[in-house]
């Protein structure tokens, strides 16, 4: 339970990009869901991204969908964004979100050499120098060859969410996940041309995963990356400590042709530099968009009063005020605000929160995490 003092006008205005248009500046965000069937989405998927649509949220970023290779996924319920079936599954997820009224995205992933419980692909897991964390061994070496094909399977899912008629499309570059453990010096021993000590050196892969996405899509088709200073197996792993090593981490990637920078941080209140700007200052998001120029999405804990990874542990969470995301949209610190668990429990937020009726918001359950609802 909840009241909100202002006004939510910021939240409920249109945004435009290339040929993505939104009603809000509200995004679903992209949340495993590990329900679909033998890496399928069917008729219970759709209906669950269908409902939010029809809440009237802006932009539905979908789970990471997975890239054609060997082991691109370390859970077998995550879905495949490649082969027939799986494409198929995933156009009629964006038909209905269509017909709801809203705009979807395939968020595109490839885990790297993370593990998520005790279940294991057939082929061993790759990262850029077989390592899952700092010192921690997991899986091969990707040789360059890896890398090309690698590259070229982020291109050719890509072209799919174009031509099954997706809005956009999100590359998922955070979370210590394959992209990110290209970007952290924890996980990037290398020493060609993909490794290095800068920041700046480690983006390379990325870059190049950019390009070959942007040529498949051609220029106008708006181009995703979500990206993280934190990473699952180090909560406070930062891979910019100023903010010209987030310009010369960030500004490469939009040059090779990213339009938003999905910016996730455990909390979106949090500023990120706050011995430069104070307690008050610009989160992730407002930082890296007053960097690169480019448009950016902040997400973290929005309208919840704690964190989402006690969600993985079954627990909930109390709805809370959302009058500092207000405040900070308000002033255009970010473009668009993207909201995760709220939205599984309460699939109409965003439509309560435009017509004011914060009272009737709901917390988070754990339960919610069980069942597509």
């Amino acid at each position: 339970m909840t009241t909100e003092p202002q006004s939510t006008e910021a939240l409920f205005r249109p945004f435009s990009l290339k040929t993505l248009t939104l009603k809000n500046r509200i995004v679903m965000a992209p949340m495993t869901r590990c329900m679909a069937p033998e890496g399928i989405p069917g008729p219970a998927n759709a209906e669950y991204y269908r409902r939010r649509a029809a809440g009237d949220v802006g932009l539905i970023l979908t789970e990471g969908t997975v890239i054609d290779r060997p082991a691109s996924r370390n859970h077998y319920g995550i879905p495949f964004f490649h082969g027939e079936a799986a494409l198929a599954g995933w156009k009629g997820v964006a038909d209905a979100v269509h017909g709801a009224g809203g705009r979807i995205a395939p968020q595109i992933w490839h885990t790297g050499s993370t593990r998520a419980g005790k279940w294991e692909p057939e082929a061993p897991v790759e990262s850029p120098s077989g390592l899952v964390g700092p010192e921690e061994p997991r899986g091969v070496v990707m040789t360059e060859e890896d890398i090309a094909d690698t590259v070229a399977a982020f291109a050719r899912a890509a072209a799919d969410a174009k031509r099954l008629g997706f809005d956009s499309v999100e590359l998922h570059g955070a979370h210590g996940y394959l992209i990110d453990q290209f970007f952290w010096d924890g996980t990037n021993k290398r020493e060609d041309v993909y490794g290095g000590a800068t920041i700046a050196e480690r983006s390379r892969f990325a870059a190049e995963a950019v390009r070959a996405v942007r040529a498949a899509v051609g220029p106008d088709f708006p181009l995703i990356l979500r990206v993280s200073q934190w990473k699952q197996q180090n909560y406070d792993a930062r891979l910019a400590t100023t903010p010209d090593e987030m310009t010369a981490w960030l500004a490469p990637l939009v040059e090779a042709g990213v339009d938003i920078l999905h910016c996730s941080q455990r909390r979106v209140w949090v500023p990120e530099f706050p011995e430069l700007d104070g307690d008050n200052g610009l989160n992730f998001a407002g930082w890296a968009k007053k960097l690169t120029g480019a448009a950016t999405i902040s997400v973290g804990s929005v309208g919840l009063d704690t964190e989402f990874f006690g969600a993985f542990r079954g627990q909930g969470s109390a709805a809370a005020p959302i009058s500092n995301l207000l405040e900070r949209m308000a002033r255009d610190e970010f473009d668009l605000v993207a909201v995760g668990r709220v939205l599984l429990a309460d699939p109409d937020w965003a439509a309560k929160v435009e017509a004011g009726r914060f009272d009737d918001l709901r917390g988070f359950s754990g339960e919610a995490m069980k069942e597509l609802v």
